[in-house]
């Protein structure tokens, strides 16, 4: 028999605490919360309360993850969720001693970005068929993704009041509600003017609108809604079909694309840092591995003497 638990209330208040204090991504939340509900489900298997939990309760925990072929990413999340839970229980002295202080989440292979090339860029930009209002919001996602690199959350969020076509910029909510301002390209301008105009948005909008918040979306889905995430990628993912590149391309690919490409032909890493809106130097520098990666390949191919004998 399964046993079922429900999230513990402490659990829920950390939650809480993370989203207000700490200002943490609703997707971030949303997956913390499954992590928890797994661990408290693992402690009523076992009959245990968190006041019960030992720091060999949590390796037991830990290697069970392990053990299932869980990836590296996704148990270091769970352990990062269930260790946080247990460090506010001490904070909030609802606990003595902290059974996760010691407890360290396994080390997640550094995984380089697969960057798409310039050309195949250019054959997903220059792919979109049709004038009608859907191809000119897809070319308007695929270009700002590309232009900009933002995340597609950050994509779905943006409001009418946030793009400022004139100074060619956009005001974008990155993780922890942390606001930053993007320049626009030129095509990704040209993209926004052709899908904010009447033959564009002006032609999904609805006689009424059904949510608060729909009639700022800049990106709206075919029944006049703010564009979902899910709706977003599924653009993404079916234009990449289209020129072949299925499989390959995701949103996150078009972030990563826009980031190696832009080093690639000089710009500067706290530059990119910026304009991807990463809080730490060192998950920029990812990119510079990618970049010196794809030097040395072009290298080795073009240059006579690259692979001469020694």
């Amino acid at each position: 028999m399964t046993v079922r638990a429900a999230l513990p209330l402490d659990a829920e208040e950390y939650l809480t605490w993370l989203a207000v204090e700490r200002g943490r991504a609703r997707s971030t939340l949303a997956a913390y919360r499954k992590d928890l509900t797994a661990y408290a489900a693992w402690l009523a298997r076992r009959g245990l309360g968190l006041d019960d939990v030992r720091e060999a309760d949590l390796a037991a925990y830990v290697a069970e993850l392990r053990s299932e072929g869980r990836a590296p990413a996704t148990v270091a999340r769970a352990v990062v969720a269930v260790r946080g839970l247990h460090r506010f229980r001490t904070l909030e002295q609802r606990a003595g001693a902290d059974p996760g202080a010691g407890l360290e989440p396994p080390r997640v292979p550094a995984g380089l970005p697969k960057a798409l090339t310039e050309e195949e860029v250019e054959r997903l930009l220059d792919g979109v068929p049709g004038n009608g209002p859907v191809a000119r919001r897809d070319r308007a996602i695929l270009e700002v993704l590309y232009g900009t690199g933002i995340r597609i959350s950050e994509l779905v969020g943006l409001s009418l009041g946030d793009v400022d076509l004139d100074a060619a910029l956009a005001r974008v909510l990155g993780k922890g509600s942390k606001e930053r301002i993007v320049p626009l390209g030129r095509p990704a301008v040209r993209a926004l003017v052709g899908w904010l105009s009447p033959e564009g948005r002006g032609a999904l909008e609805p006689v009424r609108w059904a949510r608060r918040g729909d009639a700022e979306a800049v990106f709206l889905n075919r029944r006049g809604g703010r564009l979902s995430r899910q709706g977003a990628w599924l653009v993404v993912e079916g234009h990449a079909r289209r020129v072949g590149l299925a499989g390959r391309l995701t949103p996150h690919v078009l972030r990563h694309s826009c980031a190696t490409h832009m080093l690639d032909h000089g710009a500067d890493l706290r530059v990119v840092q910026e304009l991807l809106g990463h809080a730490s130097l060192s998950t920029t520098q990812v990119y510079t591995k990618v970049s010196r990666e794809r030097l040395r390949s072009v290298y080795e191919s073009a240059h006579p003497r690259a692979r001469g004998a020694a």
